[in-house]
């Protein structure tokens, strides 16, 4: 009974950061799932695993607040599964300490912006999406995942916003949408190479889908400048962790 508690907390606490920022959070899954005994390689599968229960339930969430646009979904994953496996293929002729480097400078500079970024003269919902600009945020997504192994979301969510257009709110759901797919692809993947604990993603699913729900619903009723800040903070604490 206690394990089941410590579980649904653990999938609860990942779930509202999902559901909140629009984010996958494999930097904090990956680590607590190796902490719980599993191999390297079965937790970053088993990790996109439970991004992929948690992606749903905050995009379900948000699509019922209207906070999706299908449309940037579609070109931007369109952009994004090949340029993954391109990236995939290209992480394995460079240093990994200067794919670190990059990466960290590239969420220092989208912190700043989101920082910086001053109030829009449009409304939350009254604004233009730059649809041209939309490939380019699924190549840059695409082949991070690919040469780092993530799922992308801390780069969805500043570019969705600072890049292309969006409001927030539409940024963080529009997200959660995205990497749904984005993770499922992961999972499938690992799942043929026997590296995901379905037992374990069955036991955060529950804690998952709540905290998730959760997440997505406070989205929707706080400051935008706050859920900007907030991104930020998990910006540049995933840059430290990739200099540490």
């Amino acid at each position: 009974m206690f394990q089941y508690l410590v579980d649904f907390a653990v999938g609860f606490a990942i779930g509202i950061l999902a559901g909140l920022f629009g984010v996958g959070g494999g930097f904090l899954i990956v680590p607590t799932l190796i902490v719980m005994g599993l191999p390297v390689h079965t937790a970053i599968g088993t990790s996109l695993a439970c991004i992929t229960i948690s992606s749903l339930s905050s995009a379900y969430t948000h699509i019922r607040r209207g906070a999706v646009i299908y449309k940037v979904v579609l070109v931007k994953e369109a952009f994004s599964v090949p340029f993954a496996v391109v990236g995939a293929y290209i992480s394995s002729f460079l240093p990994e300490n200067i794919l670190r480097a990059i990466f960290t400078f590239l969420l220092i500079y989208l912190s700043y912006r989101l920082v910086m970024e001053r109030k829009r003269t449009c409304g939350e919902d009254a604004f233009e999406v730059n649809y041209r600009r939309v490939p380019v945020v699924g190549i840059l997504a695409g082949l991070t995942s690919g040469l780092l192994g993530i799922s992308g979301g801390v780069l969805n969510v500043p570019l969705f916003h600072t890049y292309i257009g969006l409001p927030m709110r539409y940024s963080v759901g529009t997200s959660s949408l995205s990497l749904f797919f984005t993770a499922l692809a992961g999972t499938v993947g690992h799942y043929r190479l026997g590296q995901v604990s379905l037992s374990t993603a069955l036991l955060l699913a529950p804690g998952l889908i709540a905290g998730a729900h959760v997440g997505a619903r406070t989205a929707h009723s706080i400051n935008p400048a706050r859920i900007r800040l907030g991104f930020a903070v998990i910006l540049i604490a995933v840059a430290l962790k990739l200099l540490l």
